[in-house]
């Protein structure tokens, strides 16, 4: 953090609370707010900077510095921050259902990014390995065996857009946070069906039946949140899974 503040020139604020990443808020020498961010390095994040400069600025934060050697990226401070999470399912999923369109009006950013018919067998030999029910392991193991072949458009997609990595600012609500991967649409709205955990049946429904008004296929859409929510719910160092992602899953199923 250090030497990029310095290689940067910005003066490091108070870290905000995140998950797995160290990020900061920082200032440029004029004033102009900004935030530092070095990211544990893993393949999920490794083209963060580089899906930001490829979203357009109108729905997503302005990446203002990058270094891939560190990790670590500055850009633009959103405030006043608010997350979407903090809005009501019906106000939020509205926010996303205009938001979404301009991040996918990109389209296919080709290299360097993950793609998901390269991830999807990888995932299945995983997932064939866990202890799991029956009825899930198949359901998942027959999506990614059909879905990966048969995508539609192919656009650049966050794998964990939720409520928590949309924010309110002064050019209105923007994405941050992405962890880029080339799918089809129907794919990137895999975090958003399962948002604010847990969730129940009618809640899956209902945001399902919204987003499908995006043109999306509502099938596909269920049958990769339940593969996403099984690929992302069980810990690969203990192989326990984590209740809520799991009932996710049944109740997608």
């Amino acid at each position: 953090m250090a030497e990029c503040a310095d290689e940067w020139s910005v003066r490091l604020g108070e870290p905000y609370d995140a998950h797995v990443s160290y990020v900061s808020r920082a200032e440029r020498a004029d004033g102009t707010p900004t935030v530092l961010k070095v990211n544990f390095p893993e393949a999920e994040t490794e083209h963060e900077a580089e899906a930001l400069a490829f979203w357009p600025d109108d729905a997503s934060v302005r990446l203002l510095a990058s270094s891939s050697k560190r990790s670590a990226l500055l850009v633009e401070r959103c405030e006043p921050g608010t997350q979407l999470w903090e809005r009501s399912d019906e106000d939020a999923l509205d926010v996303v259902c205009e938001l979404l369109p301009k991040l996918w009006r990109a389209g296919d950013p080709g290299t360097p990014f993950r793609r998901l018919v390269d991830e999807a067998p990888t995932w299945a030999d995983q997932l064939a390995a866990r202890p799991l029910e029956r009825e899930l392991l198949d359901a998942a193991l027959d999506a990614l065996a059909e879905l990966p072949k048969t995508q539609g458009e192919l656009v650049l997609c966050n794998e964990d857009f939720h409520g928590g990595n949309v924010l309110l600012s002064e050019r209105g609500w923007l994405a941050i946070d992405p962890k880029p991967i080339v799918a089809e649409r129907e794919f990137g709205v895999v975090s958003l069906v399962r948002d604010r955990r847990p969730v129940d049946a009618a809640t899956l429904a209902r945001r399902l039946d919204t987003l499908a008004k995006l043109g999306l296929d509502r099938e596909r859409m269920r049958r990769w949140s339940l593969v996403h929510a099984l690929w992302w719910g069980a810990n690969d160092a203990t192989g326990e899974w984590q209740p809520e992602m799991l009932q996710a899953a049944r109740l997608l199923l």
